[in-house]
């Protein structure tokens, strides 16, 4: 067993919760499940044992050797061995599209976030954060497991495969702000990278749409910034 790389097959849910999200709503990547030594017997043991052997999961116990390799966490019981795949997105449905995010902590947080208001689609320009990084899947709290994802080498080839639709970059040098805009479907709300945004060049593309906000901070972090437009379209 191995630390995770980007170009395994496989990936790790790294604690109780995850596995659980992931033998819930991703069994049929589930490869195997490890519980640790120090994992009292309980309840939860017995509903991950039971779910696990419900989907024909092997369970392996007792090995700590594999939670010192795998978790930098002394709290880590349970461990979640999973198959990466891939997603293809629905063009009747809106999507959220990240150009170039690096961050792996924002990237999880904002697929929890569009777990939470229903979004069906996130749509990843590279180069990018790694979406089955560890560090990733624990931010995402699970979520990773039930919002479908896409990674893209352009924006063009998104645009390309998705057909008409309706755009809504975020940019601090649009002149719109963000809840004067006529919502049409399907739509795309588009963020760029955490630290250069969007180039220019969306300023031409669809209604560009800024978050008002005090002239106290330039500007706000990209997951803050993904929640707030998810909580204002969703509202309409």
């Amino acid at each position: 067993m191995e630390k995770y790389s980007k170009n395994s097959d496989t990936s790790y849910a790294l604690g109780t919760t995850l596995t659980f999200e992931l033998l819930k709503r991703k069994s049929t990547h589930a490869k195997r499940i490890y519980i640790s030594p120090k994992q009292k017997r309980d309840a939860t043991y017995e509903s991950i044992v039971t779910l696990a052997k419900k989907n024909q999961i092997p369970v392996i116990e007792n090995n700590e050797k594999i939670f010192r390799q795998l978790s930098e966490k002394d709290n880590c019981m349970v461990i979640g061995e999973f198959l990466k795949w891939n997603d293809s997105l629905n063009s009747d449905e809106s999507h959220i599209v990240l150009v170039h995010p690096s961050n792996k902590g924002n990237l999880g947080t904002i697929l929890r976030s569009a777990a939470a208001f229903s979004y069906k689609g996130i749509a990843i320009i590279s180069p990018a954060a790694d979406a089955f990084d560890p560090k990733t899947v624990r931010s995402s709290m699970g979520a990773i497991f039930s919002v479908p994802f896409s990674y893209y080498d352009s924006f063009e080839s998104y645009q390309k495969e998705m057909g008409e639709r309706h755009y809504y970059p975020f940019m601090l040098q649009a002149k719109e702000y963000l809840g004067s805009e006529t919502i049409l479907k399907p739509y795309s709300l588009i963020f760029g990278n955490e630290a250069t945004g969007l180039d220019s060049s969306f300023l031409k593309i669809g209604t560009p749409l800024k978050i008002p906000q005090s002239s106290d901070v330039d500007s706000l972090n990209l997951d803050n910034a993904v929640s707030i437009a998810l909580y204002e379209f969703s509202k309409k």
